[in-house]
């Protein structure tokens, strides 16, 4: 199953998407058709809201009052937290429910205004934003839904920034333009990524960059890698002592293979052994490569590790599971905050990366030529690190 995230601000064209999708197969889980139903009459979220808050709160009809209930939790904040204690648990058991009642070929869009808001970005494979400018979005709450301009710009500025959208999202759906051009956008998703997203989760199969052609910086690098952070984390629970942005896409005005790598630290390799750990990484869209279970140490010895690599075809990704404190775990960082602190070292890297990626089409190949420039890199990069005051290393700057 593929969990996809939907959200975007009011005025957006969110709904646009959501129908869309709908129309192309997905299942969606509407948010804010969940929180109307369990406050439906009969329900006990609503015998509840009656008995905190009075007969008041309901019409004549015996259904929620919500203008009245609105005015009461209205700059009250203990009252909305009380409102939340009844509404949210309801919510979130029917969410849940609804997601787990899909099948395991099935594409679910959770569509959650409050994605953002609630954090809840990495609980998804994917997060799709649609986006709009404020004028724009301003514009259609006035004409389509006759709002006033007061009301409406209140909407607008309660909720999330779209700074705070761009770094939730995997996919950014600009809707400036017409229903039909958005609808055209979203089709054209749903086959080049979503459908194959699935397809990969699904048959355990990693997305690979199978020539090792070298991109220009790209500043959005590290939002990536801390939106697949967030996955791993809410994936891998407490067995996660840190994971980090490592690799060459983590230094800033790097040149890099567009691969995001990430280093997931944990206790003992026994922890990520569990098969429950496995599960679950495999299950959040990481595919584990069973047969890469080391590195070659340039201490000569073999650096044991797990290997993973994502399902996204929209984002190759590798993922190196070591034990902290190991000299795996340790040279990971100590060489990306070399490549970061010490310009000759970028330098001399990127010539390399140059050199071997003209000579090697395959990605395999390329690695391997690089390995004797990492062994000699290794001594400088210890020592380095030794006169940082570095030499023993306990997860500081986790999550970068």
């Amino acid at each position: 199953m593929l969990r996809v995230g939907l959200t975007g601000g009011i005025g957006s064209g969110k709904s646009t998407v959501s129908k869309r999708l709908a129309a192309l197969g997905a299942i969606i889980v509407d948010a804010d058709r969940i929180a109307r139903e369990v406050v439906e009459p009969g329900t006990p979220a609503l015998a509840a809201i009656r008995e905190r808050f009075g007969p008041a709160v309901l019409d004549q009809a015996g259904g929620l009052d919500r203008p009245a209930l609105g005015r009461l939790v209205f700059g009250d904040p203990q009252a909305l937290r009380d409102l939340e204690a009844i509404t949210h648990p309801a919510i979130w058991a029917t969410t849940a429910a609804r997601i787990a009642a899909a099948p395991p070929e099935a594409i679910v869009v959770h569509d959650m205004p409050l994605l953002v808001e609630k954090d809840m970005a990495g609980e998804y494979h994917l997060v799709i934003v649609v986006g709009a400018s404020e004028t724009t979005r301003l514009h259609r709450l006035l004409t389509y839904r006759g709002m006033p301009e007061a009301d409406a710009r209140a909407r607008i500025a309660a909720q999330a920034t779209d700074e705070a959208r761009h770094a939730a999202a995997d996919v950014w759906l600009p809707n400036e333009g017409t229903p039909a051009a958005l609808e055209d956008e979203v089709t054209r998703l749903w086959h080049e990524r979503l459908v194959p997203f699935a397809d990969n989760v699904r048959r355990g199969i990693r997305s690979r960059l199978r020539v090792p052609t070298l991109s220009p910086p790209d500043p959005t690098w590290p939002e990536q890698a801390a939106r697949l952070i967030a996955r791993l984390r809410h994936a891998g629970g407490e067995r996660i002592v840190d994971v980090e942005h490592i690799g060459s896409t983590a230094v800033p005005d790097f040149a890099a293979k567009d691969v995001i790598d990430l280093q997931v630290g944990v206790r003992t390799l026994a922890d990520a052994d569990a098969p429950d750990f496995v599960a679950a990484l495999t299950a959040a869209g990481f595919v584990i490569v069973p047969d890469n279970r080391a590195d070659n140490g340039k201490d000569g010895t073999a650096w044991a590790k797990r290997f993973y690599g994502s399902a996204d075809p929209g984002r190759v990704a590798h993922v190196h599971v070591r034990e902290v404190g190991s000299p795996g775990w340790e040279f990971a960082l100590d060489f990306r905050d070399w490549l970061r602190a010490v310009p000759e070292a970028r330098a001399e890297y990127a010539a390399v990366k140059a050199t071997e990626s003209a000579r090697h089409t395959d990605s395999g190949a390329y690695a391997d030529a690089k390995e004797p420039w990492f062994d000699d890199a290794y001594p400088r990069v210890r020592a380095w690190a030794a006169a940082q005051g570095r030499a023993q290393r306990s997860g500081e700057g986790a999550g970068q």
